[in-house]
């Protein structure tokens, strides 16, 4: 699944310590203890023992989570593909970096911005449950960059993908209970696989673009866009 094809969803309105081994399978990715160099050299290469999320997963995870971190509002659906190839370009220039400085200073194109203030969760939920049950390996990519995107708003730094299960589950009773929230306020809400750190917080909007209007919901009169299949490539995460 490529960054526009990512787009095209959203657009479309489906829209250690640096390891901290855990007693099951998973493991924990410490941003602030895991450098650069173990980045490119064992996380990128899925080498990490328990480490659940693959490489792409954990791309759109730190995506998330360093948009975040910015205060910023939206998410670009065109710019997976850049934010990665950036984040290698900091840690090669700077292997010693830990992961954390390296994903909240990268800089790299942002296009295409959904702004999650004006998505309501009912919609959302609606939408996400659709693509679930026709594509769920890009559900739950997409849904890793939500959970990114949740735990730099809640001011942690930990990566436990195999909480992403629990956060959608959480995310989608938020939703239900408050179905007239934004999508960001939901986020930006107590979720069982978020640990409260500090505040809820008051992301800025981006200041850079206005984000694009949220498209009107398909139609029964109107074809629904196709959603990628199991054969559409996946975006480039560069190797190390």
């Amino acid at each position: 699944m490529t960054g526009r094809v990512v787009a095209a969803i959203l657009i479309a309105g489906f829209f250690a310590v640096a390891l901290l081994p855990q007693s099951t399978r998973a493991a924990t990715l410490n941003l602030a203890t895991v450098n650069c160099e173990k980045y490119e050299s064992e996380v990128l290469a899925s080498t990490v023992p328990g480490l659940a999320a693959d490489p792409i997963d954990t791309v759109m995870w730190l995506f998330g989570f360093a948009i975040a971190k910015s205060g910023e509002r939206a998410m670009y659906g065109d710019s997976l593909t850049a934010f990665g190839f950036a984040l290698d370009a900091e840690c090669k220039n700077n292997p010693g970096s830990s992961l954390l400085d390296a994903v909240t200073s990268v800089k790299s194109k942002r296009d295409n911005p959904m702004d999650l203030t004006r998505l309501d969760c009912a919609t959302f939920e609606t939408r996400h449950t659709n693509l679930r049950k026709t594509d769920s390996e890009s559900a739950n990519t997409l849904m890793m960059w939500l959970f990114g995107y949740a735990v730099g708003l809640s001011g942690g730094h930990l990566l436990d993908a195999d909480s992403l299960g629990k956060f959608d589950a959480g995310l989608a009773e938020r939703c239900a209970n408050q179905p007239g929230d934004s999508l960001f306020d939901a986020l930006n809400a107590p979720n069982p696989a978020v640990p409260t750190l500090k505040s809820p917080t008051h992301a800025k909007p981006a200041h850079t673009k206005r984000a694009a209007p949220l498209p009107a919901l398909p139609t029964p009169a109107a074809p629904v866009p196709a959603v990628p299949t199991s054969d559409a490539p996946r975006p480039v995460i560069p190797q190390p």
